[in-house]
């Protein structure tokens, strides 16, 4: 009887040790489900869409000119008294270079000067050639390829940069453009005037010209903002945290941002990162606001 009721209340134990086993991994099993079934909103960075201005423009090549310049050839044994020339500069009709026979050199236009020695060896050595340049200006003359000769006209805007200055930008203008095109490199001839009034530029100086044409103010976003998928643009835009999928028309790219012909409005708010994180009308939590 004793070895009977041991076996017996063995079998019981085990069979309610099972029962509250399964019990508890349905338990647990439902605990877990109803903690991870319910994902928490994916955080977003949003933009707000404005106007700004965007354009299309012609980039090249050209070297820096002033806009008046002129040379004085003269003898150093004709010279009376100093001759001062480095970082001078000199106003219209003032004395350049005191000579013995009373035809002195006088500055036609005001500007800077400058001098340039003659090699030894060459036929009239003993003399030095004197510039004057009018630096306040600068000219820039420059090919534009033929296929943009509908665009180019007189006035249009220009920003020019150099390697010698560090995020400086120069604005300018296209004062005049040639009446025909050079046949043989297809081309042609624009001259862009460049205001130069702290005397920054100086002649010679290779400098980027960027002229800028169809300028437009419209609405844009950040490129990141945008998912293109073949001939479909569309971007996220949120309300009360939820997301709703708006197709765009794109127009022009500028500075990080695309231009927005329509499918949103000036006000509303894209997703500019995060955006691979998102559906059409998840809900999604706002992290910041640039």
């Amino acid at each position: 009887m004793k070895t009977s009721t041991k076996i017996k209340t063995f079998v019981i134990i085990f069979i309610v040790t099972i029962i509250i086993i399964i019990i508890a991994r349905h338990f647990v099993g439902l605990h877990f489900k109803k903690k991870f079934s319910v994902r928490p909103a994916p955080g977003v960075i949003v933009k707000q869409v404005e106007k700004s201005q965007f354009y299309k423009s012609i980039e090249t090549f050209g070297t820096a000119l002033a806009q008046n310049s002129k040379t004085y050839r003269i003898k150093k044994e004709d010279i009376v008294g100093n001759l001062r020339i480095e970082n001078r500069f000199v106003k219209k009709g003032e004395i350049i270079a005191a000579l013995k026979n009373s035809n002195n050199i006088i500055a036609d236009f005001e500007g800077k000067l400058g001098k340039r020695e003659i090699a030894q060896g060459v036929l009239g050595s003993d003399s030095l050639i004197i510039t004057l340049d009018d630096l306040k200006k600068i000219v820039i003359d420059i090919k534009i390829p033929e296929s943009f000769v509908g665009i180019l006209k007189q006035g249009l805007k220009a920003e020019i940069t150099s390697s010698a200055f560090s995020d400086k930008v120069f604005k300018g203008r296209v004062s005049s453009t040639s009446s025909r095109i050079d046949p043989s490199t297809r081309s042609i001839l624009a001259r862009i005037t460049v205001n130069n009034n702290n005397f920054e530029i100086i002649p010679g100086q290779l400098m980027t010209v960027k002229i800028i044409y169809d300028e437009v103010n419209q609405i844009g976003v950040p490129e990141s903002a945008v998912t293109i998928q073949g001939n479909t643009s569309f971007v996220y835009v949120v309300n009360d945290n939820i997301v709703e999928k708006k197709n765009i028309i794109i127009g022009n790219r500028n500075f990080g941002k695309i231009s927005i012909k329509s499918g949103i409005k000036e006000g509303d708010l894209v997703i500019s990162e995060g955006v691979s994180k998102v559906r059409d009308k998840a809900k999604v939590k706002i992290l910041d606001t640039k």
